[in-house]
């Protein structure tokens, strides 16, 4: 999947994209056809850099039923003949999500579309999950002959069947198809279900990698094979010399972290920073300087494993360095420096929004110590981030930071945060938004009232429901 084209965030299309509250009141003040029109280019162009943790089909399914909006467009989408040869979930996974809260809202038109996708779309398995919570059993049963179909009668159709059943994110639906009385349908699935199971004990009875009794030297082999086969195994290996290492072994692990090859010189750098051995920190430095990638990027990963003070005192001198390990290290005070780096964590903060944007990686952890160690001063750089990243991850991290460093949140950001498209960024606006503004106090009441919302934000939003409940 390429990585998304963001539109500006000032424009109704970026603010979709972002999955921000502003872009559904935005959307609601607009006219229909425009946002209708930015909703439907947000759910067939998936906007997030990583589909798999972001969330937008909530976010989208209701603004979808605020607008009124129609399913023509997504209709489209699912069965153009592109799906027959593009077959990456990204390109049908949002859509399909989408569909399925609809489908939970009552719509049944996105109803019937889950169910023809299923029965002729590549996609199939996620529009079958959808329907597994959604759907009822005589719906389910239909898709039953289509699906299996899927898979012919030969020795590959059925391995692939097994995996299927085996694989299945929602069970219910291959578990109801194993009762239907027709051999075709039921003693089939059965069938695969019971290979299914075997191939699972199989694989487990035949492990590969480290047994007792391996020597140190063994372990470090190992690792260093692993990596020779493009197969980086460090931190498996460094778990297994914590199991085989005794106290004689320390000279020989020290010497593999110092001068070894790579691969094991990685497994002993983690070996190490787990351990808190005293050579281990000037034995990082000196790894992070190397020119092979996996290595350097071993040794910044085993110093941020690191949790002692020493670790800390030791990013206090690092922290300037324009390198990894420089960054690694302010990530390190942000996350267990004291107040007294708050000064460091800020100008890092600053450094990187400004020489790398507000979506680098870097600036999770930045943002997580602005808002631990109460910076307040940080505030205008986190609104910032905020407004123009295009990571609604990211953005949790920085709603939960202005709740620590900003006065003006609860009145601001707070208030667009409850239409967020994250539930701990609307889980944290619920906590924090100002009720006397009326649009909060009726939005907490939809949320109260919405049988998708997640357990968590309608238990903050019961958290506001006190002596004073009746002026919400």
């Amino acid at each position: 999947m390429f990585d998304p084209v963001i539109a500006p965030s000032g424009t109704l299309l970026g603010l979709l994209q972002r999955g921000r509250g502003d872009g559904t009141l935005h959307a609601l003040a607009a006219p229909r056809a425009e946002a209708l029109a930015a909703l439907n280019h947000c759910v067939l162009n998936d906007p997030r850099h990583d589909w798999q943790v972001e969330n937008r089909s909530l976010y989208y399914a209701r603004l979808y039923l605020d607008i009124h909006g129609g399913l023509d467009a997504i209709d489209h989408h699912l069965f153009r003949a592109e799906d027959q040869f593009d077959t990456e979930e990204s390109r049908t996974g949002l859509a399909l999500a989408v569909l399925g809260h609809l489908a939970s809202y009552g719509r049944h038109d996105a109803l019937e579309l889950l169910r023809l996708y299923a029965a002729t779309g590549s996609n199939w398995a996620w529009a079958l999950d959808e329907l597994a919570l959604r759907d009822d059993d005589t719906g389910l049963r239909s898709l039953a002959a289509p699906v299996l179909a899927r898979f012919p009668h030969t020795p590959e159709g059925d391995a692939e069947l097994a995996s299927a059943v085996r694989d299945a994110f929602e069970p219910h639906p291959w578990r109801l198809w194993a009762e239907d009385p027709r051999a075709e349908i039921g003693a089939r699935i059965r069938a695969a279900g019971e290979r299914g199971s075997f191939d699972r004990w199989r694989r487990q009875m035949r492990p590969s990698g480290p047994r007792p009794g391996w020597s140190v030297q063994a372990v470090l082999d190992w690792a260093q094979q692993g990596l020779e086969r493009g197969n980086p195994l460090h931190l498996p290996a460094a778990r297994c010399l914590t199991a085989v290492a005794g106290p004689g072994d320390r000279p020989a692990i020290v010497e593999a972290a110092r001068c070894g090859p790579d691969g094991a010189r990685s497994t002993a750098l983690h070996y190490l920073a787990e351990a808190r051995d005293p050579a281990v920190l000037d034995l990082i430095e000196a790894a992070a300087l190397s020119t092979d990638r996996t290595l350097a990027e071993a040794a910044v990963a085993a110093f941020e494993r690191m949790c002692g003070e020493e670790a800390v005192d030791r990013a206090r001198g690092w922290v300037h360095r324009p390198d990894a390990l420089g960054a690694s290290a302010a990530g390190v005070l942000a996350c267990r420096g004291g107040a007294q780096d708050a000064p460091l964590v800020l100008g890092a903060l600053r450094e990187t929004v400004r020489a790398e944007g507000p979506d680098t990686q870097r600036l999770w952890t930045l943002v997580d110590g602005a808002g631990r160690l109460g910076i307040v001063c940080a505030a205008p750089v986190l609104r910032h981030v905020y407004r123009e990243t295009s990571s609604s991850q990211l953005r949790v991290r920085t709603a939960k930071a202005l709740a620590a460093t900003d006065p003006s949140y609860a009145t601001g950001f707070a208030v667009e945060c409850l239409w967020d498209c994250e539930e701990t960024t609307r889980e944290v606006a619920a906590r924090h938004a100002e009720t006397a503004d009326v649009r909060v106090a009726e939005r907490l009441r939809r949320l109260a009232a919405d049988p998708a919302e997640e357990a968590e934000v309608q238990t903050a939003v019961r958290s506001r429901f006190g002596p004073d409940a009746a002026a919400l």
